[in-house]
């Protein structure tokens, strides 16, 4: 049966392929993604029920869970119920409306990359959907959540000097004078999904909204799999705990000025843009 049909639950509304064929695994922002990605991508581009029965076997595999404890699956977008926002429904029935585009593959790869953060997020967006519906404007903390579950990166640092020069936008200091440091004392995982999609065309002035991780030392020396364990269980504590979440919670980080991740940015001039790499905003 054709994925475009609508009869026997047959996945509906499938988007041209050609987007899935674009991404460019050697890119240092999706690598964290890279071994299910490739995976999912081949499924994707055979279909929109093949690329569902991927996400729906890893989700039987991993057994994770959404917001509110239910089983983690993946459904026909079309299959929301008219009326329901969509992350009351994913804690409710723990089912994911998905699409067959970019945007939706790597929401669903953020569930298994990092999943107790993705829980938390869809734990508090339901919280405030339950006490404040869904209007015309969802409120400060709904619009932080918004924001991190979809442009956010996570700034992992146990340098605090690093750490107030990207708060400070001393981009100078973060990029060119403690160059050497990234890696070791430093490091950012792309975690907006939204973020993921536009960087498949790259461009100087995306700009993420960065989560500040301070790190202990020793989080630099383990493997990719602790890392990602230890960021799962400490970010999804505080953001369970944050009761004060604003958009100024994030600080700006123009994604293309990590070093090792875009050759222009080896020229220290790279970041002279200053429509890119813009002066301080904030006071006290």
């Amino acid at each position: 049966m054709s994925a475009d049909a609508p009869a026997g639950g047959a996945a509906r509304r499938s988007l041209p392929a050609a987007g899935f064929a674009d991404i460019d695994w050697a890119r240092p922002w999706f690598a964290q993604h890279e071994a299910r990605g490739r995976r999912w991508q081949q499924a994707a581009l055979a279909g929109y029920d093949r690329y569902l029965d991927a996400l729906n076997a890893d989700a039987r595999a991993c057994a994770q869970s959404t917001g509110r404890g239910q089983p983690l699956a993946f459904i026909v977008q079309d299959d929301l119920p008219e009326g329901s926002a969509y992350e009351a429904h994913i804690a409710a029935t723990g089912c994911v409306p998905t699409r067959h585009n970019l945007h939706d593959f790597f929401n669903a790869l953020a569930w298994f990359a990092f999943p107790r953060i993705k829980a938390t997020l869809n734990a508090r967006q339901s919280a405030a959907i339950d006490v404040l519906g869904v209007g015309p404007t969802r409120g400060g903390v709904r619009d932080a959540l918004t924001l991190f579950d979809e442009n956010a990166v996570l700034f992992v640092c146990a340098d605090e000097p690093m750490a107030a020069a990207l708060r400070g936008f001393d981009w100078r200091t973060l990029f060119v004078a403690n160059r050497a440091r990234w890696g070791t004392h430093c490091e950012v995982r792309v975690f907006g999904h939204a973020l993921l999609d536009k960087l498949i065309a790259p461009y100087a002035a995306c700009t993420a909204h960065a989560w500040v991780v301070e790190a202990p030392p020793e989080y630099f020396g383990w493997a990719r799999e602790a890392r990602d364990a230890w960021l799962d269980e400490a970010v999804s504590a505080t953001l369970a705990a944050a009761a004060n979440l604003t958009s100024r919670s994030f600080s700006p980080l123009p994604v293309l000025g990590i070093p090792d991740w875009w050759p222009q940015n080896e020229d220290a001039a790279f970041y002279d843009d200053t429509s890119v790499f813009r002066p301080g905003r904030r006071g006290g």
